[in-house]
């Protein structure tokens, strides 16, 4: 396979060689491709879950936000965390 890279690619590789961080051209492509995976690999974990999301709002399981609705999730979220933090004192050593 033959790529070609564009003149600021070619300086961009160049110089990560010239400093050490890669000894081959082959080094740049290959680490380039492996984050084009683990970004494609997350892609498709985002929208499976986008589904899964719109599954479950089409389920009718969606829950309704409010300024109110927010306001009892945030303080249920601070009564869990006190209780965290009198379970964690109270623990033995």
């Amino acid at each position: 396979m033959e790529v070609h890279l564009t003149p600021d690619q070619e300086v961009f590789v160049r110089q990560a060689i010239e400093s050490g961080r890669l000894h081959r051209v082959e080094d740049a492509l290959e680490e380039a491709l492996a984050l084009w995976e683990e970004r494609e690999r997350k892609r498709a974990e985002l929208l499976a879950t986008l589904d899964e999301a719109e599954a479950s709002l089409a389920r009718g399981e969606g829950r309704v936000i409010s300024q109110e609705s927010m306001r009892a999730l945030a303080e249920e979220v601070h009564q869990r965390g006190l209780a965290r933090l009198a379970a964690e004192k109270s623990a033995p050593r």
